[in-house]
Parts: structure tokens; sequence; C-alpha cells
């Protein structure tokens, strides 16, 4: 029994002392993730004692530590107000609307740009679609303002021809549209660079085997690039599944206005307009971003859960 004990301890033992000789040896790649570690710290676990506000009622004269407890209070008074919970709604629906319609395409958008057999040509229209990522929504916004608003482009043109001029922004029907169509012509480039750089990882060879079999396009898509890259899409379909409570805000708010808060307002976009109000109940607001953090916490691990299933390697 005492030579097992030892055994074990010993086992121990080397595993730290060849844990410390790697981080000795690869010390510079730590030291660069300190100012990361640090930012997370500061601006993420610092912060999370406010998450007690969710249970507290706010008094500015005692701060968040010194204000009187209420239990669950505030859940109760958030999960009655029909305003959340049409919000709650809203950003449910926008979060699987934005996956469905938009998870995809990047990895199709990638897969034509390494069709391309130019370089120059790839890179080209690489720029072309990342591009639109760089134009702050409060400039799109405008932007689209400008054409599909009351006296927009779009009513011009139409009203040239007799038709009735009518706003497109304020059309609770085709706000959800608008904001897939718009999220995906901004973002498709920028979220396809990561499945290029996957792509480019794959070993030519592969690709000379398969011409050498006779193999078409669409073969050598199903049977080496997507194989080569599927790993990096269930990645990162966990992360934009996780993510999914966290609609767009900047989007949403540069183009929503009152008439489509029914199917446009989201849980950040509610909690902005009620905390700007007068009289706003912190810790009411405070639960009713709670709620959010836990569904997304579930919904990661959902994901992590359902690409396991498939055999692909979560996050944990």
């Amino acid at each position: 029994m005492e030579t097992t004990t030892n055994l074990v301890v010993n086992r121990q033992v080397r595993k730290r002392s060849n844990l410390w000789e790697r981080i000795r040896y690869h010390k510079y790649f730590y030291i660069m993730l300190i100012p990361i570690i640090a930012w997370y710290i500061i601006f993420c676990y610092v912060p999370m004692y406010g998450v007690t506000l969710a249970f507290k009622t706010y008094d500015f004269s005692k701060g968040i530590t010194g204000s009187p407890w209420t239990g669950i209070q505030n859940f109760k008074d958030i999960l009655n107000d029909s305003q959340y919970l049409s919000s709650l709604k809203n950003t449910i629906i926008i979060s699987f609307g934005k996956l469905i319609f938009h998870f995809p395409i990047p990895i199709l958008l990638a897969f034509l740009i390494n069709q391309i057999a130019g370089q120059k040509m790839k890179k080209l229209y690489q720029t072309v679609f990342t591009f639109p990522h760089f134009i702050s929504w409060v400039v799109l916004g405008g932007i689209i303002t400008n054409i599909l608003g009351s006296q927009g482009v779009y009513n011009q043109i139409i009203g040239l021809f007799g038709f009735e001029s009518s706003s497109l922004l304020t059309s609770p029907s085709f706000f959800r549209p608008l904001i897939y169509i718009t999220h995906i012509w901004k973002e498709i480039g920028w979220d396809s660079i990561i499945y290029l750089a996957a792509l480019a990882g794959i070993n030519p060879e592969l690709y000379e085997a398969a011409d050498m079999d006779g193999a078409s396009r669409l073969q050598k898509i199903g049977h080496v690039s997507w194989p080569g890259i599927k790993s990096t899409v269930a990645i990162l379909f966990i992360l934009t599944v996780g993510l999914m409570m966290n609609v767009s805000f900047d989007q949403i708010y540069n183009l929503y206005s009152s008439p489509v808060y029914d199917v446009g307002d989201t849980v950040d976009t509610y909690i902005l307009r009620t905390t700007m109000s007068v009289g706003s109940n912190f810790g009411l607001l405070a639960a009713a971003g709670l709620i959010k953090s836990v569904a997304s916490m579930f919904l990661l691990l959902f994901a992590n859960f359902v690409v396991k299933k498939f055999g692909e390697q979560g996050l944990f």
C-alpha cells in the first residue's frame, strides 16, 4: 500500500514539475497572455459582484453593497412585465433567425472563394465581401434610413410610378427580414475569414489525390474541404449559440422605432429604454440581464452537448 501511495505521489510531483518546465519554456507566450487575462479579470469578473443587485432594491445613498435585499421579488416582477416577455421572445426569434439564415452562408462563401484559382482574385473578392464589416451601424443605419425611410429613395422611386409611399422601416412584417438581410450583407465576409484560414491549412496533396481519382469540385468539397474544416465549424457553432441572446444591439438600436417594438425590441434595447426612463428600478433591470445570461449559459452547454453527439470535440 505504501509503495502504491508513493508511486501516486511521485507521479503527481513529476506532473507538476513538467507543467512548470513547460511554462518556463513557453514563458514569453504566457507573458503575452497577461494583458488578456487582466482585461477579463478587470472588466468581466470584478464587476460580477453587481449581480447581487438583481436580488436587491437599489438605494443611491447606500450603493450596491448597502442596498436592502429583496430575495427573488425582482425576478417575479420582471417575469410579470409584458414588455420584458415580449422583448425576450423577440430576442429568441431574431437570434434563431440569424443562426439559421446567416451561419451557413459564410461557410458557403469560403468554399466559393477557395475555388477561385488566382490568388489576386481571391484577395479581391475577400476584400469586397469583408469591407462592409468596417462600416459602423450608425453610418449604415443612416444609409438604410435614407433609402427605406418615409422620405427615402425607395418611396421617391415608387412615387414616380404612382404607387402610395410607405416606410418599410416602420413595417412590422418587414423589420425582421431587414435585420437578417443587413446582418448577412455586413458580416458575411468577415465571418468567412476563419473558414478560409482553415481551408488554407488543408494539405494540398489531398486535393491532388482527389484530382487523380477523378473527383469533381463538389466531391472535393464534400470529401476533402468539409472534413478539413468541420471541427472549426463545430467550435464556431458553439460560440455562436452561446452568444445568441446578445443580439446585435447596435444594429437593432439604429434601425428600430416605436412602431416595430412588438417585433424588434430585444432584451438589451428594453433594458436601455427602461434605464433611461425616470425612476428606473435598477434591481429589476439587473434581474432581466441575469436571466439573459443564465439562458446564454444553458444554450452554450446545449450546443456543446449537440456537437459532441455528432462526434466532434466540444469546448469542454
